[in-house]
């Protein structure tokens, strides 16, 4: 059997369920850093605005979210999946009792311990991939918001405990907000892919417009057109109707940047200046994503990176 990318991601040969090795501090900060560096996102998590004392954190964190994604999308059944879902819970749980043998979490016990880290972020990334091998469409905007809050904002809720921010509840609605419409922009962008290659669709069946949707989606995503003029016409007005919700998830979380200290700002403005750039290239694509992927130039991902910190200097500046 050929190996999948969770084979990889993860090292199951060499740390899986089967295997008795033990990795050293300096080994799993050096594989969590390299797997951090190989995985191409929207920005690296590893931008100039990461103090070099957080490094090793960041990536720690990264890696165990980047490896639980792959051990939910990346192997050759949904079974396998939860199998390997629920080893890698029980690995989150001894590393919190200061037991680790994979790297990830080797490398996350001093992560965990200087930061005073919470368990509870962990958990709920690995429920929302738990919840990917059996739910792959959703009824209503609410019920997507409820994926989210699993699969997106414990993320930001890390990273804000990593910078030492504050953790009240004001800040942490708004690191919600814009984690929440990150994960909806992310869903528009990648609608085709989604469907053809792990078969999920995030629209909604209340923004189902026309008849036989599915359908008509599954035949637009596969052969590069629509079967008729109707369905692109009610694909773009949902679209646009989701991407104006989402516009007003980004400006109710734009609310957290004169909450963080100054230092901090220029990262977080990055991620949420790329969601919204992001949202805006749907936008300018006319919301066309299931024919195609929207996504940020290599040439706005560097003007964005030189004006993160002028940016964040004056708060009132546009994000997108």
């Amino acid at each position: 059997m050929n190996a999948t990318k969770a084979d990889r991601t993860v090292a199951l040969a060499d740390f899986g369920p089967m295997s008795s090795r033990t990795a050293s501090l300096i080994e799993a900060q050096q594989w969590c850093i390299h797997l951090t560096k190989s995985h191409g996102e929207n920005f690296s998590v590893l931008s100039r605005f990461v103090a070099s004392s957080l490094v090793d954190d960041f990536s720690a964190v990264y890696a165990f979210c980047r490896a639980a994604d792959d051990l939910g999308d990346e192997t050759e059944s949904c079974e396998r999946s939860t199998e390997l879902l629920a080893w890698w819970r029980g690995q989150l749980h001894q590393c919190f009792a200061g037991h680790a043998s994979h790297p990830v979490f080797v490398a996350l016990i001093p992560v965990i311990e200087r930061h005073s880290l919470a368990q509870q972020p962990f958990d709920d990334l690995i429920s929302a991939f738990e919840m990917d091998q059996t739910k792959t469409r959703y009824e209503t905007w609410d019920e997507v918001i409820g994926y989210c809050k699993l699969s997106a904002d414990p993320v930001g809720r890390l990273v804000l405990m990593l910078l030492g921010e504050r953790r009240d509840d004001e800040c942490l609605r708004a690191s919600d907000a814009i984690c929440t419409a990150l994960q909806m922009t992310n869903h528009w962008q990648d609608a085709r892919r989604d469907l053809l290659e792990i078969n999920r669709i995030y629209v909604p069946r209340e923004y189902w417009k026309v008849d036989q949707f599915e359908e008509k989606l599954v035949s637009t995503c596969r052969q590069g057109y629509a079967p008729d003029q109707m369905f692109m016409k009610s694909w773009r007005e949902s679209l646009r109707e989701l991407t104006a919700r989402t516009w007003e998830l980004f400006e109710s979380g734009s609310a957290l940047l004169p909450m963080l200290k100054p230092e901090n700002r220029p990262l977080i403005w990055l991620f949420l200046a790329g969601g919204t750039g992001t949202l805006r290239q749907i936008e300018n694509w006319n919301y066309e994503t299931c024919l195609a992927r929207p996504r940020l130039s290599k040439f706005a991902k560097i003007s964005l990176l030189f004006r993160a910190r002028w940016a964040t200097r004056n708060i009132g500046a546009p994000l997108g």
